[in-house]
């Protein structure tokens, strides 16, 4: 259904944004191979996160919530179940993906399948490498049967840097006689190597290269989810966007494979400080504040782009209202989200007259022009109608969404937030 987008005068007051979507997702299905109880704290209760949750139960694994703490009560490397039916994973890539590789070490067969979008989304950078570590896929699409078989380690380069395709052949790796060492052209997330070193896994970090062994038990831990970044990041863009605006983030994740977008915000010229820096679960963590700002444009690529590959949207958004040119290059990866991201931006940002032309890897932005309000279409994204959300903002005349309820995957109170800033 439609909705519209109020605008706001201006936007200032503190906010926490929900937990990491990418740690919530691992502390659960980390937490299930782990023996003894796993405690989470400040967990995503986003659409993909409890997609995870549901899975991991079919799989028979406990899983419990007292007063905003979720408990896993893990079974150990080999404790997961047969499901009796196929397991859904929504509109999740992540729980998809990550499943593929833990499946492929299980005794047993299963069956993945999600809904029209994840069913688009190819799995073969995942299931042909864990082919060559001897598990049978039906196919690189959902509905996806896995067949496990006994696994060997490989020594495998990652064509493309992706977090999920790593985690996966990781979680393969459990399993797998030998040493796996996986290497990336560019170095993505890596919550899943901090998280399995503090479980115990044999797993070591040399630059780009990752190392695990077989074999090895894990035992449960407690985790304290931070804020997730690439929620913060459409304050960050608001704040340093919409005139007469300052706003801080409480208790943001500042790993440094995801804080690109602070970087090129501030290479734009944001105003944004970062105080109150400390561990949290092994994880950096700081709060987070930004001021209305003169932005300029950039270029955005290269090892940057996997430490910021989701906030793209929302940065083309941020290049959108910046003074002259912004290029985004080396970005392939946006075509295989939720959607064709290059082509969604692309689109509904000529539907407000922003001039802004398509690219084989990205896009180019020519900003500082007033945007003009528009019937917006989200694609069941996410990130793209929380994007449009914020540039509607800035935009003269009225704005709309054709579905502002897909922000439930990973944001639930964008809107509450977002309105309670400008009061």
């Amino acid at each position: 259904m439609s909705m519209k987008i109020e605008k706001i005068p201006y936007a200032r007051g503190e906010l926490s944004v929900p937990g990491d979507k990418s740690i919530s997702h691992r502390s659960v299905m980390f937490g299930a191979l782990g023996k003894g109880t796993s405690e989470i704290t400040g967990f995503l209760k986003g659409a993909d996160c409890l997609s995870t949750i549901s899975c991991f139960q079919k799989l028979g694994i406990e899983i419990t919530e007292e007063k905003g703490t979720i408990y896993v009560h893990g079974k150990g490397m080999h404790g997961l179940s047969q499901p009796s039916g196929v397991l859904y994973t929504g509109n999740s890539g992540t729980t998809t993906r990550l499943l593929c590789g833990l499946l492929a070490g299980q005794g047993f067969p299963a069956e993945l399948d999600g809904d029209a979008s994840i069913r688009k989304r190819p799995m073969g950078r995942v299931t042909n490498p864990l082919r060559s570590m001897g598990a049978e896929f039906s196919g690189d699409f959902c509905p996806l049967t896995i067949h496990p078989g006994k696994l060997h380690a490989i020594c495998y380069d990652l064509p493309v840097a992706s977090a999920q395709v790593k985690t996966a052949l990781l979680l393969a790796g459990l399993y797998a006689d030998g040493r796996c060492v996986l290497t990336e052209p560019e170095k993505s997330r890596d919550h899943s190597e901090r998280m399995l070193q503090a479980m115990g896994a044999d797993l070591t970090v040399d630059g780009k290269t990752v190392t695990v062994s077989g074999e090895k038990e894990l035992f449960a831990q407690k985790f304290e989810v931070p804020g997730d970044i690439s929620s913060a990041a459409f304050y960050l863009v608001l704040g340093a966007i919409l005139p007469n605006s300052e706003i801080t983030i409480r208790n943001v994740g500042m790993n440094p494979t995801r804080s690109g977008v602070v970087e090129v915000l501030k290479a734009m010229g944001a105003d944004i400080s970062v105080e109150q820096e400390r561990l949290s679960s092994g994880e950096p963590v700081a709060d987070l504040t930004v001021r209305s700002s003169v932005l300029h444009g950039t270029k955005i690529g290269g090892a940057l782009i996997p430490r910021l590959i989701d906030e793209l949207p929302v940065l083309a958004v941020a290049a959108a209202a910046a003074e002259g040119i912004t290029e985004i290059c080396d970005a392939q990866e946006l075509k295989v989200k939720e959607t064709n991201r290059i082509r969604a931006v692309v689109d509904e940002f000529v539907k407000c007259g922003i001039d802004i032309t398509e690219t084989e890897d990205g896009m180019i932005i020519r900003g500082g022009k007033t945007p003009s309000g528009a019937e917006f279409k989200t694609y069941g994204d996410h990130r793209m109608a929380m994007s449009l959300a914020v540039l509607a903002q800035i935009a003269d005349g009225e704005s709309t969404l054709d579905d502002g309820a897909c922000v439930e995957i990973s944001y639930p109170q964008f809107f509450e937030d977002l309105y309670r800033l400008g009061r």
